[in-house]
């Protein structure tokens, strides 16, 4: 482990004395490829800097203990040592941590995907429910929302929501949100007042931008239509609406969110590039897709990486089993708690990964 960031010291050292040389500065492109893998290595440098000092401190104070005549001194440095080698041990740890892997697309901005599954009008409106969720945790993160495209169901639910989230660290966040969420609570509609289960699938997938995937011309067909609206009634009458089929896959997208043909054109290729990109991702890690699939499932009840439970104010996180009595602070966008649990269970199966690879 050492070796390995000892390694990376001197790269880090290499980056910052090319970020002052003129060679560097005067190619700005170069600056800023060179400027973000010394940002890339400061973290894990700084935190490997900490470690040596705590290690020279913690050999200072064996010395004193070891040497010195003054046993009030004497006390001094055993209390310091101990105090060393409980932070010691905290930053080894914290090194570990970031010595993993990081995901190449935890930076990426996400194209999120969300569609009622089963439970009619019911799951519409809890789709609805879900998007407004997301929206409200990135206000608190400061990331910027845009609808893509949208299907209203009859009821003010959503049958189907796409939207690209951008912002800082957007899918690093994001990336374990994929799978089934299942609601289950009283429907609006319900006169017996009985509970009932519906479920919404999200898809969050990393956008791929054009060095990710090539997309030729000559493999896309593209057809215009008027956009409708919940339905089927009609929103304008002008082939505004855009749909992309892509022939060697036969994926589809569809945008009539713009009035413009060619915003809807923009928008549908942004969307069916992160498609595309995925497609390539499940080519690559197929064990990892196997279980990706199985997680987003047919939107079926059964299937869930998440409950929401209304009559109990329940939200329960079934691939970890945490649950929390604080579902009106996570519908409200207060997801934090979840998502911490996730990425520090998630870091610790890497990390056991990783422990086995070396072993």
């Amino acid at each position: 482990m050492f070796e390995r960031l000892d390694q990376i010291e001197a790269k880090y050292d290499e980056l910052t004395k090319a970020l002052a040389s003129p060679e560097v500065m005067n190619d700005s492109a170069k600056y800023q490829k060179t400027a973000k893998a010394h940002s890339d290595l400061s973290e894990i440098v700084e935190k490997y800097r900490e470690f040596k000092d705590l290690r020279r401190g913690i050999q200072e104070s064996r010395a004193i203990i070891a040497e010195e005549s003054d046993a009030e001194l004497r006390e001094y440095a055993q209390e310091e040592l101990g105090r060393l080698e409980e932070r010691l041990a905290k930053v080894e740890e914290e090194l570990k941590v970031l010595l993993v892997p990081k995901d190449p697309n935890d930076d990426k901005n996400v194209v999120l995907e969300i569609r009622a599954g089963t439970g009619g009008d019911e799951a519409t409106l809890f789709a609805a429910e879900i998007f407004r969720m997301y929206n409200r945790y990135a206000e608190t993160q400061r990331w910027k929302v845009e609808v893509l495209s949208t299907s209203e169901s009859s009821v003010g639910g959503l049958k189907e929501v796409i939207a690209i989230i951008e912002g800082r660290g957007v899918y690093s966040r994001m990336k374990y949100e994929s799978g089934v969420h299942r609601v289950q609570r009283v429907p609006q509609t319900e006169q017996q007042g009985r509970v009932h289960t519906s479920a919404v699938t999200v898809a969050v997938l990393p956008e791929a931008q054009d060095v990710d995937i090539k997309i030729e011309a000559k493999d896309l067909r593209i057809d215009t239509f008027c956009s409708s609206g919940p339905g089927g009634q009609s929103v304008n009458t002008t082939y505004s609406a855009v749909r992309i089929t892509h022939l060697p896959t036969n994926t589809v997208v569809s945008c009539q969110d713009e009035k413009s043909q060619i915003k809807n054109r923009e928008k549908g290729m942004r969307v069916l590039r992160s498609r595309l990109y995925e497609m390539e991702m499940e080519k690559q890690q197929q064990a990892l897709a196997k279980e990706r699939k199985a997680q987003v499932g047919s939107g079926d009840r059964s299937e869930k990486i998440r409950t929401y439970n209304f009559p109990q104010n329940r939200v329960t996180d079934h691939r970890i089993g945490l649950t929390l009595h604080q579902l009106t602070e996570a519908m409200d966008g207060k997801l934090q708690p979840i998502f911490d649990a996730l990425a520090a269970h998630y870091q610790a199966e890497k990390l056991k990964h990783q422990a086995e690879v070396v072993a």
